[in-house]
């Protein structure tokens, strides 16, 4: 069962007009950061084409920012714990504009990557203020879980938004754009925050501990750069020795919150099975919706030659429909129990990955995919999100958060360097060039399927231009398949941690 929260919490006052105005607030850097990544996605092609990043920083242009949210995550919710949650906010909010605007005019993808790590600094101090605000804001838990699956759906409003919005910024402007778009979502944060979020913190946060932050980044940082390294350079990289390394700091770093008479992050929520089981469903879940997204967007843009706003309205069916699944599954959980809920939600995203897998090629396959993909992650997000922020006690809300924060970025990364580096993998065995190909053309076609695309629009010779593109269409559809299969496996094991470990509770329930 649920763990039941503390009898203070159980009778309550509700939150009223001030509450719901305050959740519409918190939204904004909530849809900011689900559009970023969906915006990113579908810029990628004009980014690769105007950058020219090697595969390598392809994929670093992606990742570097959840790599570094992922690192700061644990650290930043808990400083709003101690420091103000409000307070972090906003200046995760002023820092990330700012840096975005910045990002929109670089010149290089090296100063690309730049500016997302410091836009990953800054975010780290947005996600976990938000869901933990959202915690000491509705007190009173039926509030509190309509809220959280609006916050949840957000997530999904701004992954239908991006792809429109977006494509048209992508369409009349350069890709630099999609950055600034930033800037006037944050600045209504910056100057209604102050009057609409109350501000909160542990009343009791204990000694601030520096050692504990640079063990959870030496953590962090090393894991996540393994599975960055693991998927591009194979099992003889540098990847088992930074695993290694993670894992020995990650010993270190539970051993000493064990020890000490208030840690950074209470060590004992993860003996919950419900909390321990909803972080991995999480981290499963979104592998999966971001690889998904990572070779979809590629494929219609590249492949099928769709311009980015139409590929963003073939795509606008699922994301609507994750919306949709994200709030309608409420009063499902309210009736059936987590772990009958969550496996067969995901379930449909099984099936769309079988799907994608049986046939790449047709466009009205991939949408219907994308609209089942999109049905079972927003209904086990919403209730898997629900299950942890109330599993945690009040005063710790910002450290919960950022380990749902956390689960979701590190999913990010596994997202795109796992299956994306699999897909590139598979991508350059499988391409076969056509003859005549100039060999500095050739090495851009092997880096990947833009380079391929990008060398065709060159060529002179119409003939050779078409069959490079056919092979590199061929080669990236057959890697395809198998990231699809990947991908179903991995939200069958999603299923399963679901189904064995969400016990019997029901995430609506009373307390």
């Amino acid at each position: 069962m649920l763990t039941s929260l503390p009898t203070s919490e159980i009778s309550v006052t509700r939150a009223g007009w001030r509450g719901w105005f305050a959740l519409a607030v918190l939204m904004l850097p909530v849809l900011l950061v689900s559009v970023d990544n969906t915006v990113l996605s579908f810029a990628l092609p004009e980014i690769a084409l105007s950058l020219q990043p090697s595969s390598i920083e392809q994929l670093w242009i992606i990742d570097v920012y959840p790599l570094v949210l992922a690192g700061l995550l644990v650290t930043m919710g808990t400083l709003g714990d101690r420091f103000g949650r409000r307070r972090m906010l906003l200046i995760g909010a002023t820092g990330f504009a700012a840096v975005s605007a910045l990002s929109a005019f670089a010149p290089t993808a090296a100063l690309l990557i730049t500016g997302r790590a410091l836009m990953g600094v800054f975010g780290a101090m947005l996600m976990p203020s938000t869901l933990s605000l959202l915690r000491s804001i509705f007190r009173d838990r039926d509030q509190r879980r309509i809220a959280i699956a609006v916050w949840a759906s957000g997530f999904s409003a701004g992954a239908a938004l991006g792809p429109i919005v977006g494509g048209f910024l992508l369409e009349h402007f350069t890709w630099g754009s999609v950055f600034l778009m930033a800037v006037p979502v944050l600045v209504p944060l910056v100057v209604l925050a102050p009057f609409f979020v109350p501000e909160s913190r542990d009343p009791q946060p204990g000694r601030f501990d520096p050692l504990s932050v640079l063990l959870s980044l030496a953590t962090m940082v090393p894991i996540v750069y393994g599975i960055k390294k693991l998927a591009v350079d194979g099992p003889m990289s540098l990847a088992p020795v930074l695993f290694v390394v993670g894992v020995v700091f990650g010993w270190l770093f539970v051993r000493r919150q064990r020890r000490l008479t208030t840690p950074m992050l209470d060590m004992t929520l993860f003996r919950q099975g419900t909390f321990s089981g909803a972080i991995l469903v999480n981290l499963l879940s979104v592998v999966g919706l971001v690889g998904f997204l990572y070779f979809v967007a590629q494929h219609l843009q590249l492949v099928v030659g769709l311009s980015p706003m139409v590929a963003g309205f073939a795509l606008l069916p699922g994301l609507v429909l994750m919306i949709i699944s994200g709030l309608a599954v409420v009063p499902v959980a309210k009736r059936f129990p987590s772990q009958i809920v969550v496996p067969v939600a995901l379930s449909f995203s099984v099936v769309a990955y079988i799907m994608v897998a049986v046939s790449t090629g047709d466009l009205t396959l991939l949408i219907v995919a994308f609209a089942l993909l999109g049905i079972g992650i927003g209904a086990a997000e919403t209730v898997s999100n629900e299950l942890i922020l109330s599993s945690a006690p009040s005063a710790k809300a910002g450290a919960a958060s950022a380990v749902s924060e956390t689960a979701y970025e590190v999913g990010a990364v596994l997202g795109t360097a796992v299956l994306g580096g699999i897909l590139a993998a598979f991508y350059r065995a499988q391409l076969v060039l056509p003859a005549g190909l100039p060999d500095a053309a050739a090495h851009a076609a092997r880096e990947t399927l833009a380079g391929a695309v990008a060398v065709s629009n060159t060529l002179d010779d119409v003939a050779l231009a078409d069959a490079l593109r056919t092979a590199a269409a061929h080669a990236f559809d057959s890697g395809v398949v198998v990231t699809a299969l990947i991908g179903a496996a991995l939200i069958v094991v999603a299923a399963v941690i679901a189904a064995t470990t969400l016990g019997g509770s029901r995430s609506t329930s009373k307390q």
